[in-house]
């Protein structure tokens, strides 16, 4: 098989992957190849048993073409989601459903010296315990916080700063790794199954820890000269002498984040604030976060004052991307999603506040339905992304292996 046509066929596996389920002429028209050699190709495909027969289009007049979608065993990823305090790792089938995954997994960044070290041991006891077989497996792919420059493997902020974590981990691990920053994988998993799918421009707010940005322009994925962009959450907003996590003051992070969330609910009932929020939930901020977040979805008049003061001053921020890039639609994504509708008017309120009416009214605020699963889809979409780069020495589904 050449090699032209190897990459070709990769491109047609990740389009399916992507898309789920497509025509021949869909295919012909993503991929710029003639109708013959797409055909040809699928044919492979069928025989390989990659691909199935999915049915029909729907009429639209003529006659309907017959649609094929990738068999969700084809392949497996692995994905892992990382965040300032857990990690959490997923194997995953070509539909991103899960088939094995642990929630949790306790791994500290911030000043923690071992963290790759006990990434790499994380993931290894991971692949050891699978049910799936290594050759089944495409790639790793990791979603992690701080400044990462993709193509060099470094993240510049955790895990050994400097050093190239994608070269220690795929020598460690025998499998293709590929590493980005968190926010731009939610983004990606937005762009790709989410709110932002067809969307030309676009900006995913990550709701998290911190308060990540990812910016889809001109429909990619935009990531800055090196990697870099989106650092919404170090914006100096705010005149109110907090140190932020980046070292500067007044950041939008340091009013906005989950933490700040959790620190003013933790304040409020040891002053008596009336609310169903347990205080025992304190000892672990992400049982804390679900709970203030489960509170203000029932009602709790204390949490929702918490969350609505939050997201004004994100809105307020917004405010500001809507000046500079004019977007058509901001996404609201990641673990602080889960509060649904109660975010959109706060964060309306402050558009109307600060926003020139001609820009905002343009905008349209959407709450991820991927939520805190966003990570780990965009994660796995991030191996898949770069699949036409891999080199495959075949693409039969019950042999199928890596040449590292």
């Amino acid at each position: 098989m050449s090699f032209r046509k190897d990459q070709t066929k990769r491109r047609i596996i990740k389009e399916f992957y992507i898309s789920r389920s497509l025509s021949s002429a869909d295919l012909c028209e993503r991929s710029g190849k003639s109708l013959p050699l797409v055909t040809k190709l699928v044919n492979e495909l069928l025989e390989d048993e990659v691909i199935v027969e999915s049915g029909f289009a729907p009429s639209t007049g003529g006659r309907r073409p017959l649609m094929y979608s990738i068999r969700p065993d084809f392949q497996y990823i692995i994905a892992v989601s990382m965040d300032q305090l857990i990690t959490r790792i997923a194997l995953m089938d070509m539909h991103n459903n899960y088939i094995y995954a642990i929630e949790k997994v306790d791994l500290p960044l911030k000043g923690n010296d071992h963290a790759l070290y006990d990434l790499t041991t994380a993931i290894d006891s991971f692949i050891q315990n699978s049910p799936i077989k290594l050759d089944k497996i495409t790639g790793i792919g990791i979603a992690m916080p701080g400044f990462i420059n993709p193509d060099k493997g470094i993240n510049y902020s955790f895990l050994q700063p400097g050093e190239n974590i994608v070269e220690h981990l795929t020598q460690a691990l025998g499998l293709p790794v590929f590493i980005d920053n968190d926010s731009s994988l939610i983004a990606l998993a937005e762009l790709r199954f989410g709110a932002a799918v067809h969307e030309k421009n676009a900006v995913v707010i990550n709701m998290g820890w911190g308060v990540g940005m990812g910016m889809i322009l001109d429909g990619a994925l935009y990531r800055g000269e090196i990697g870099f962009a989106g650092e919404f959450s170090h914006i100096p907003l705010f005149n109110n002498n907090k140190l932020c996590s980046c070292g500067k003051h007044g950041c939008l992070e340091t009013e906005t984040s989950l933490l700040v969330l959790v620190e003013n609910a933790r304040k409020g009932i040891e002053q008596g604030c009336a609310t169903t929020v347990e205080p025992h939930v304190f000892s672990d901020s992400e049982e804390a976060n679900n709970a203030i977040i489960r509170a203000a979805l029932n009602g709790d008049k204390f949490t929702v004052e918490l969350l609505s003061e939050i997201g004004l001053k994100i809105g307020r921020g917004v405010s500001i991307l809507i000046h500079l890039l004019n977007p058509k639609l901001i996404v609201l994504s990641g673990r602080g999603a889960l509060a649904g509708k109660l975010w959109q008017a706060p964060i309306q309120q402050a558009l109307n506040k600060y926003c020139i009416p001609r820009l905002a009214d343009n905008t349209v605020i959407k709450v991820s339905e991927l939520g805190s699963q966003a990570a780990m889809i965009g994660a796995a979409a991030l191996v898949m992304e770069n699949f036409e780069q891999l080199h495959q020495t075949t693409f039969n589904a019950t042999s199928y292996t890596h040449a590292l």
